[in-house]
């Protein structure tokens, strides 16, 4: 018996969840919660084998709650149960230690036989999160491969950019012309691809 805890705020989505999970008889719904800080606050005694855990929570987010919990009891799994399928979230997710990442709008069968495939030790997702990991991964492989392109001298300027200067100083403080800065940064944006610097700047220094 695989026993399963949901942290849920939307009572009818958290119903019908437990109705799934209920409806196989090799699962076991033994906890549900309506915030992170209620559920942090019994997760070292509770009783499970699997989380499903919702991303957009009132207080403290899903992400956060998993990122700070999963260290504590490694042998738990979380899996995102939720709307969100941005690359971002996705990303996020699984960085602080979710193993699975489905939709809520899954069909009942594909949300039982993922409970069952991250307690086996899979990683399920959704199809449509896994191609969304896909390009995220190729992105960032893509962001990498450009910023390697880059020389000293416009790592030089990034990180000034990146600290406030304007052009103007930068040009003083480098001892060269405006009009070279100019090109340095036209050469910069069309290494990277971007047309602002705001643009430039998250993609070298991305801020989350």
């Amino acid at each position: 018996m695989i026993r399963v805890t949901i942290v849920e705020d939307d009572p009818e989505i958290c119903q019908a969840l437990q109705k799934v999970i209920d409806s196989s008889e090799d699962l076991s719904c033994v906890a549900i919660f309506d915030d992170a800080e209620s559920f942090t606050a019994r997760f070292m005694d509770l009783n499970t084998d699997v989380v499903l855990m919702d991303i957009n929570l009132p207080g403290n987010s899903g992400i956060q709650t998993v990122a700070r919990l999963k260290s504590r009891r490694p042998e738990v799994q979380f899996m995102m149960c939720t709307v969100f399928n941005d690359s971002d979230k996705i990303f996020d997710s699984l960085c602080s230690g979710a193993t699975g990442y489905i939709l809520k709008s899954e069909e009942p069968s594909e949300i039982i036989n993922a409970i069952k495939e991250i307690r086996n030790g899979g990683s399920p997702m959704s199809a449509q999160i896994a191609r969304c990991v896909v390009k995220s991964f190729q992105q960032r492989q893509n962001n990498t491969d450009a910023i390697d392109q880059l020389s000293n001298r416009e790592w030089e300027l990034l990180n000034l950019l990146d600290k406030g200067f304007r052009y103007k100083e930068i040009a003083d403080q480098l001892s060269l012309s405006f009009e070279t800065i100019r090109t340095y940064i036209r050469d910069i944006y069309d290494k990277l691809q971007v047309h602002s610097r705001t643009d430039a700047l998250n993609k070298v220094f991305p801020k989350s």
